[in-house]
């Protein structure tokens, strides 16, 4: 994995942090393992204090890394989004009608067929309905910070975001109902809501305001300086969240590190394909790269807060479809920059605008 490089086409270059980004999130998986097992009850204490089985003190820190996007918002340019609705069919076909599938195909040929003999076949059936769980949850709010360091078009990658939302709330029960073969599956209608509330509505409405104060001030320009002085806590806050994650989970990581890479394994597969389906896609309708690259990230990345949920209260906490919708959590920040670091460099090979 390699940080993200500033592309050719004359887009400022990145800063220090930004640069060496894959080497700061190396060494805070690390620092966060190595707390998690050094001070357990603090980080005990820190996943305690979560609402609707979402953690406040990670929500903050994803706020914390969606809001100066969330002002490079151009509302007025919403009713125009229509215009180019090719981005909207890439991540909604891949989301809805390519990755649940495939992730579930995945987890049955890794489970009950190469990892038959690793595993007991009740767990691996546990695995496999967890892996499910992920694959039908499309991210919500970490895209905004991969569309960020891609430089996408903000507004376009709200669009996407909001519209995969409305379409979870109705497709998501009957899809895991279908794919895991259950009559009945409970939603946890408060952990969704609360989800798109805190890393939707709220940081919007933030940006929204902040965004027409500065123009009143300043125009555009004004808009323009406050973003890049709040760019670096977007850094911070990704590698705060990093060393949170990893810390929640380090003592289970020492504890089964086999067990965490058998999990792993189809989890790198799914993701990397279903980003190269994606972005392959965009490349071949010729889609603008600011448009191209979140489309194919945002059916990469997972709402792993909603797929957690519905695993502890399918299955129970310390149940192996939980196990498994964690190390998606885990997986997905290094996975997520390795493919932020590939749009980067293939930039060229896209139009720009």
């Amino acid at each position: 994995m390699t940080a993200a490089v500033a592309d050719d086409r004359g887009a400022a270059p990145l800063g220090l942090f930004e640069r060496w980004l894959s080497l700061w999130v190396a060494l805070c998986i690390a620092g966060g393992i190595a707390l998690g097992s050094v001070a357990p009850g603090l980080f005990g204490l820190l996943s305690g204090l979560e609402v609707a089985n979402v953690n406040l003190v990670v929500a903050l820190l994803i706020w914390v890394m969606i809001y100066p996007m969330m002002v490079s918002v151009d509302f007025a340019a919403l009713r125009r989004v229509g215009d180019r609705p090719k981005g909207l069919a890439v991540t909604l076909v891949v989301n809805w009608l390519v990755k649940p599938f495939t992730m579930a195909a995945l987890g049955v040929l890794f489970f009950e067929g190469l990892f038959r003999d690793l595993v007991d076949p009740a767990d691996a059936k546990q695995y496999i309905a967890g892996l499910i769980l992920l694959g039908a949850a499309p991210c919500t709010a970490m895209v905004f910070v991969w569309s960020q360091l891609t430089r996408g078009d903000a507004t376009y990658t709200l669009v996407q975001v909001g519209v995969n939302d409305l379409i979870m709330v109705l497709a998501f029960a009957p899809l895991v109902a279908l794919l895991l073969g259950v009559t009945e599956v409970a939603v946890p209608w408060d952990t969704l809501l609360l989800a798109v509330l805190l890393y939707v509505v709220i940081p919007l409405a933030a940006g929204y305001a902040t965004r027409r104060r500065l123009e009143r001030r300043g125009g555009a320009a004004a808009v323009t300086a406050f973003t890049a002085r709040c760019k670096p806590w977007t850094v911070v806050g990704l590698l705060a969240t990093v060393v949170l994650l990893f810390g929640f989970q380090g003592g289970r990581i020492l504890a089964q590190p086999l067990l965490i890479a058998l999990i792993a394994a189809p989890l790198l597969v799914q993701s990397y394909g279903i980003f190269l389906i994606a972005y392959a896609w965009a490349w071949i309708w010729r889609i603008p790269f600011a448009i191209a690259a979140p489309a194919a990230l945002i059916g990469t990345s997972n709402f792993f807060e909603l797929a957690v949920a519905v695993a502890i209260s399918l299955f129970g906490l310390d149940s192996g479809a939980a196990l498994a919708t964690v190390v998606g959590v885990l997986v997905e920040v290094p996975v997520m920059l390795s493919l932020v670091a590939l749009a980067n460099r293939t930039r060229r090979y896209f139009p720009a605008d």
